[in-house]
């Protein structure tokens, strides 16, 4: 059922009298219904009407989309207006955009956390960014300074986290309601990490054993035959990044962003340079991952990596839309207490084949994507988790759940485009 938001008499009244206020257009260039998909709308398309320090209104027939604007490049004026909204097959959807002082306050569908203390007898306080250095790596320090071991991000379907302690895998909180998780998780009363999260509550729980896998989402770089690591294992000292920095982008209604940036990457006798975007929104049981790397040689391979502890069936590969689908359903959870489908999504064009990752070494226990990488140039991938306890019961069964993946790969492919009035 389509959910409609509606805005008070007096934002109307404000929206009403805003002489700003333009026409978007909006088209389905595909035969596909498209639940949920996110738009981004440049600010150069949208021109110099903006009303500074001011909130979007975006209305098609009294229909209010909830939407935001992100400041992508940190340097203090928004870049996009992003976006989400449902779409019919070939719909073509006018929508008004006007801007309002107050905020309209749409319903919290994405949120990060992100907690850390510096030294082991402080409590864990609420951070945006975190600069870590080689030497800086849990086993270093001797005590876990990041409340669930780095940062958490999640939508209304499923969450993750990002071991940013040196080992940059990728986690997943299995939810079981779509309210946001509470911002204690990770930590106890007295404000100290704790590992309270692998076991159950009402909104859900860690379900994913990572092990020295890259988790669901990590990647890796395949040099002369060798599967390079981004980043250290847990017992490692001395992590191959020389600075790690991390910064909450966004965080919003319908949009939450995450970047990361890792200079002088050693790998294979080379340096590397690499910058890491996350961005999740409602709707969808995963995130979009997006990597580009400098310093390449002209030998290397990206790796994007799926987990697949405890998985004992047969692994999918499928091309669907856009992309090459790698789809796993088994008992993947800890202990193989629950059924989960787990998945990645990577560019048909770039995709050359994949290789499963050794039982034993710095990168183990995965599926790796092999994909071709340039200086540069951005690499956008999809992970996907679908868990028999969330919303949808439906992921206890495997052909369901590789449908849901290769449909929603379908509808990733499927393209919007947007005119804007000036």
């Amino acid at each position: 059922m389509k959910t409609k938001y509606y805005l008070s008499i007096a934002f109307a009244t404000a929206i009403l009298a805003n002489c700003n206020a333009q026409k978007v257009t909006l088209k389905n260039t595909s035969d596909l219904v498209l639940p949920q998909k996110a738009i981004s709308i440049k600010r150069s398309q949208i021109g110099v009407k903006y009303v500074s320090n001011s909130f979007p209104i975006l209305i098609s027939k009294n229909d209010t989309i909830p939407a935001q604007l992100n400041d992508l490049d940190g340097d203090g004026k928004w870049d996009e207006l992003f976006l989400v909204t449902d779409f019919s097959a070939n719909e073509k959807k006018i929508a008004t955009l006007s801007w309002s002082l107050k905020d309209p306050k749409f319903p919290i569908k994405t949120s990060v956390r992100f907690g850390k203390r510096e030294a082991k007898d402080l409590p864990v306080q609420p951070a945006t960014q975190e600069v870590l250095m080689a030497n800086q790596v849990h086993k270093k320090l001797g005590f876990q300074k990041y409340q669930t071991d780095g940062p958490t991000w999640e939508n209304d379907k499923v969450g993750f986290r990002h071991y940013l302690d040196g080992r940059n895998s990728k986690d997943v909180f299995g939810k079981r309601i779509p309210a946001i998780t509470p911002e204690n998780v990770g930590i106890n009363n007295k404000g100290a990490v704790e590992d309270n999260y692998h076991v159950m509550y009402d909104w859900g729980r860690d379900i994913f054993p990572v092990g020295n896998s890259a988790g669901l989402g990590g990647y890796a770089l395949l040099i002369n035959d060798k599967i390079n690591r981004l980043g250290i294992l847990t017992n490692d000292t001395l992590n191959n990044v020389e600075k790690t920095t991390f910064k909450i982008v966004s965080e919003g209604p319908v949009n939450s962003v995450l970047s990361y940036k890792y200079e002088n990457w050693k790998a294979s006798g080379n340096n590397y340079q690499v910058q890491e975007t996350t961005s999740i929104w409602p709707g969808m049981y995963g995130y979009e991952n997006t990597v580009s790397i400098s310093g390449l040689k002209g030998g290397e391979t990206f790796l994007a990596a799926i987990s697949n502890l405890n998985n004992k069936n047969p692994l999918q590969v499928v091309e669907a839309g856009d992309w090459v689908c790698f789809i796993q359903h088994d008992y993947l959870t800890y202990n193989r207490e629950w059924i989960l489908g787990t998945a990645i999504l990577v560019p048909k064009k770039i995709y050359q084949g994949y290789i499963e990752a050794p039982k034993t070494g710095q990168l183990t226990d995965s599926y790796l994507a092999k994909l071709k990488v340039e200086n540069n140039k951005k690499i956008s991938y999809y992970a996907v988790a679908g868990w028999e306890l969330s919303a949808d019961k439906n992921f206890k069964d495997s052909a369901y759940f590789s449908n849901y993946v290769t449909t929603l790969a379908k509808q990733l492919s499927a393209k919007i485009t947007v005119e804007v009035s000036k």
